[in-house]
């Protein structure tokens, strides 16, 4: 008589044979979980292969080109010549609101504005390429946040709550859609030097399964090997690999068996294989010299034009959304210079990006990809028109301004507005929520139902809130 030793675990078949009375209770949960009263763990349920959005998507994927650290929105492109006529002044408008620096009048922009395209947008001569796109852009000057602070603010904007404790927009994203390629992460997030502030969180996965994960990759470096560390196995061949890993894989799976399901082990098996297919799609993926050298002068060679390059290349292979955050000698909040130098730090940070986000929307562009990958532009809040100090400008969360291009976005329109000195969110004002339940939306999903059970609780991105901007959809 075979005795089974006592440290093994019971499978699920011996004790249903032991204890009757559990049919009744695996009744039970099936018809709740058909009920959607509990959610039903299927085996497999970490795969990040394509699945169907819940309605026809505008876009297909997404890349967010986050500049953390606050830009002005009255610097860039929400022109406010009101500022000029009343520099140094105090407007009640202004003086309601408890701006930091309470005893600073308005400061006008040191920048000179123009008129672009057909829709005649005004954009700051700092922004000289970006602004010959603007009839693909749609400016949202309305946009508000809950709070004035740097880390909770960029929590916001990536993972839709003030604290790094929920999963990020891409995360979201390739849960509800999975990726195209299977050999590269769906979601991956780029930035030159500095990861920005609250690092793993902006791209992590929280409580969801770890397969909807981003992937950090740091771009400072356009090595393959530096790019992504741990890539190659400089030991064993790919077909050594392969047997190991397939060796591996099926005593791995022998004990998922015994434990029926294990998402911890799932998880595991699927990133040992990614990682395997990467070692051939990453150096690929990531070959910029096999472009054109009229692709290669367009993007120009700064850092952050070589990561919109990536971007393209990435999302051109299947890669559901990729965030590519600007930062410049190692800060991770870059933008926040504005605190002290508005003339010099934004000068030099939009001389960093500018070429590289005009040539990505033209590539996009040329390609045929515009239409269906939607780009967003923004940082976590905006800049008061008052002055910090003699150049510098304090946070400003009441009105800021964040862009996209296409992606099924109506080009060359501006939605929403900030008083007459661009402090606060007047006119359509759109919270951070309501952002993501429109990107969701042009992205096929229902922000309301995309939502994933823990501890207790259905869990969404855009929390319990967040309307559509429907206004601003071709």
């Amino acid at each position: 008589m075979f005795h089974r030793h006592p440290s093994l675990t019971t499978s699920r078949r011996e004790m249903l044979s032991r204890i009757g009375a559990g049919f009744g209770t695996l009744g039970l949960a099936s018809v709740l979980a058909e009920g959607g009263l509990i959610s039903s763990p299927a085996v497999g349920m970490d795969s990040i292969a394509a699945a169907a959005p819940h309605f026809a998507p505008k876009a297909k994927r997404v890349i967010q080109l986050f500049m953390p650290g606050g830009p002005s929105q009255v610097d860039t492109f929400d022109y406010k010549p009101a500022i000029e006529q009343h520099a140094g002044q105090r407007p009640e408008s202004v003086d309601r609101k408890s701006l930091r620096n309470t005893k600073n009048g308005l400061m006008p922009s040191p920048f000179g504005f123009k008129q672009y395209g057909q829709c005649g947008k005004w954009v700051s001569d700092i922004f000289p390429k970006v602004a010959q796109c603007v009839d693909d852009i749609c400016f949202i000057h309305s946009m508000h946040t809950d709070i004035p602070e740097h880390a909770g603010a960029i929590m916001m904007m990536n993972v839709g709550h003030l604290q790094p404790n929920r999963p990020s927009m891409g995360s979201w994203m390739v849960y509800g859609l999975g990726s195209e390629n299977q050999d590269l992460p769906g979601f991956i997030a780029m930035s030159p030097h500095a990861q920005p502030r609250g690092t793993l969180a902006n791209w992590g996965n929280a409580f969801l399964p770890g397969a909807y994960a981003g992937t950090y990759i740091n771009i400072h470096e356009m090595r393959v090997e530096s790019v992504l560390k741990n890539l190659k196995n400089n030991k064993l061949s790919a077909v050594d690999q392969r047997q190991q890993l397939d060796l591996l894989s099926q005593l791995n799976r022998f004990h998922m068996e015994q434990q029926q399901r294990d998402p911890q082990l799932e998880t595991s098996l699927q990133t040992m294989e990614m990682a395997f297919r990467m070692q051939m799609a990453v150096p690929e993926a990531f070959d910029t010299e096999r472009e054109t050298a009229a692709t290669l002068e367009l993007y120009g060679n700064s850092e952050y034009a070589k990561g919109c390059l990536l971007a393209r290349r990435l999302i051109e292979r299947g890669v559901r959304c990729v965030q590519l955050s600007h930062s410049i000698d190692g800060y991770d909040i870059a933008w926040d210079t504005g605190h002290d130098d508005i003339v010099g730090g934004h000068k030099r940070l939009a001389d960093a990006c500018d070429q590289g986000i005009a040539a990505l929307l033209i590539d996009l562009k040329q390609r045929g990809l515009l239409d269906d990958t939607l780009v967003i532009w923004g940082g976590e809040f905006g800049r008061a028109p008052t002055s910090e100090g003699q150049k510098g400008r304090d946070h400003d969360h009441y009105g800021f301004t964040v862009w996209m291009a296409g992606g099924g976005v109506r080009g060359g329109m501006s939605y929403g507005a900030t008083d007459e000195f661009g402090l606060s969110a007047i006119e359509n004002r759109v919270h951070v929520h309501d952002l993501h339940a429109t990107i969701l939306h042009l992205m096929g999903i229902d922000h309301e139902r995309l939502t994933y059970r823990h501890s207790g609780r259905d869990y969404r991105l855009t929390d319990v809130s967040g309307k559509v901007i429907h206004d601003i959809i071709a």
